[in-house]
């Protein structure tokens, strides 16, 4: 089934697991010849695939210095630039594909290279939250402009829309009106009038390769080790909610910006948190920074004047594979030097899947997680190049690319602000089972059985509660 059809030309910048992933899909589902796309990338490695399909591959590593002389010629009024590289900042191609005219979307707002790591800037300069500031500037600069989607990947990205659905769930069993709000004020109006103090990206992924397990030195991992491991040593970021009563001893505000969100003096890839997802039930996940974390606490702020009356927590709360897990607790105790080695799971895994969802947390209800659970069989039978991981991703770009070409001269907006329902028709079919579960948990089940702790009784929905110290 063709979504839409495209007499531009496509550039995309970066290869990796997501780029060889979404390929297929784009041919798939957007009605346009092979021969109007091209891919830029750093490395050899997707070479085979780009071929497979017919496709112009060009290895030119994009810096500051030539990223213009490099893309301008392939870019021109109507053709579409499609980012998803790491290491190439995302403001400097959102600000090429404005000045040529051209659509654009990416997965995540990418400084250059070093600008997660750099310690001559402050935490706060080296945070999502200060990605997302310097992007969403470009918002007014270029309203009407060339429709550029930021951040529209799995999370951040398709999570906005799981969150949407979910709410109108909530909705729907709580009693509440169930028809879906217009504007954004209606969503922030519906979340605060149903309760939700705190919104978890709860996801568990299962996928191992039994025949193939971590060796030492090596960083395995179900999508892009540097993208991971970039972002992991960046801190802890979360949306902080109106309901939180303490601020964390390591936590600290921005100084500019929205004031959505707080980050901690630590990285997010040392820094754990309490959740649960149906499948797995209880579990500890890495608070990771996602941009999602911080776009979902500005969207579905109410304020009175500038002061907000409502918003809610929101974080990352992963546990990736086990190889993964094990990569992490290697890297920490080398004080985050990146191992040696690198090894991206796809064909060597031999089961599991991904259970990625949002839990919606605080209503009358309690708790309520909805989301994806995708198996690795499942995937492979859907589309090739993917695993259970790559597929959640790459067939929210391929969505975020039909709403751009149907909705033109929207300018830069984010995934919160696009059509959750139109996005979700386009993605449904390769999501495998979409499930919804209600539970009684709380951060509380079952604590202070073996040792006291510092808790919240009287609102089990504090951050206090949910984080591992």
């Amino acid at each position: 089934m063709k979504h839409v059809s495209f007499s531009g030309r496509l550039v995309m910048v970066g290869f990796g697991s997501i780029g060889q992933g979404v390929l297929p899909l784009i041919l798939r589902h957007i009605d346009m010849p092979a021969d109007r796309i091209v891919i830029v990338t750093a490395e050899e490695r997707g070479h085979d695939v780009a071929s497979e399909y017919g496709i112009k591959f060009v290895r030119q590593p994009l810096t500051r210095e030539n990223y213009q002389t490099v893309l301008e010629p392939l870019l021109a009024a109507g053709d579409f630039l499609l980012n998803l590289s790491v290491d190439v900042s995302s403001v400097a191609l959102i600000e090429l594909a404005q000045a040529r005219g051209a659509f654009y979307l990416d997965t995540c707002i990418e400084p250059w290279v070093g600008g997660y790591t750099d310690p001559s800037k402050s935490p706060s300069q080296r945070s999502n939250y200060a990605l997302r500031e310097s992007a969403r500037a470009l918002i007014e600069k270029y309203r009407n402009g060339p429709t550029a989607v930021l951040t529209h990947g799995a999370n951040p990205g398709l999570v906005s829309h799981f969150v949407k659905e979910a709410l109108l769930h909530i909705a729907r069993d709580t009693g509440h009106a169930v028809t879906a709000p217009a504007d954004r004020a209606g969503w922030a109006a519906l979340a605060q009038s149903l309760g939700v103090k705190v919104i978890h990206i709860a996801e568990r992924d299962t996928q191992v390769a039994e025949h193939q397990p971590k060796r030492r030195g090596e960083f395995v991992n179900t999508w892009s080790i540097d993208g991971f491991v970039g972002e992991g040593c960046q801190p802890a970021e979360l949306g902080w909610g109106s309901h939180e009563k303490t601020m964390p001893a390591d936590g600290r505000r921005h100084d500019f910006g929205c004031d959505a969100a707080i980050y901690l003096m630590r990285p997010g890839a040392g820094t754990r948190v309490r959740s649960w997802t149906p499948l797995e039930g209880p579990m500890h996940g890495f608070l990771v920074t996602h941009n999602e974390s911080i776009s979902m606490a500005d969207y579905y702020a109410v304020k009175e004047g500038d002061r907000v009356v409502y918003r809610p927590t929101v974080h990352y709360a992963y546990h990736p594979c086990d190889d993964a897990v094990l990569s992490l607790h290697e890297i920490a105790g080398k004080n985050w030097d990146m191992q040696p080695s690198k090894r991206l799971m796809m064909d060597e895994i031999t089961s599991g899947m991904d259970e990625l969802g949002v839990l919606l947390m605080g209503h009358r209800k309690g708790a309520y997680w909805y989301g994806s659970r995708l198996t690795i069989e499942e995937t492979r039978k859907l589309v090739p190049h993917n695993n259970a991981t790559s597929l959640q991703v790459t067939v929210a770009v391929l969505a975020g690319l039909v709403w751009a070409i149907e909705n033109p001269k929207a300018g830069p907006v984010e995934a919160d602000e696009l059509d959750h329902a139109r996005i979700m028709e386009v993605c449904r079919p390769y999501l495998g089972e979409m499930a919804g579960a209600y539970t009684d948990w709380t951060p509380l089940a079952e604590r202070e059985t073996l040792f006291p702790e510092d808790i919240d009784r009287d609102d089990p929905w504090q951050f206090k509660n949910f984080r591992v110290v």
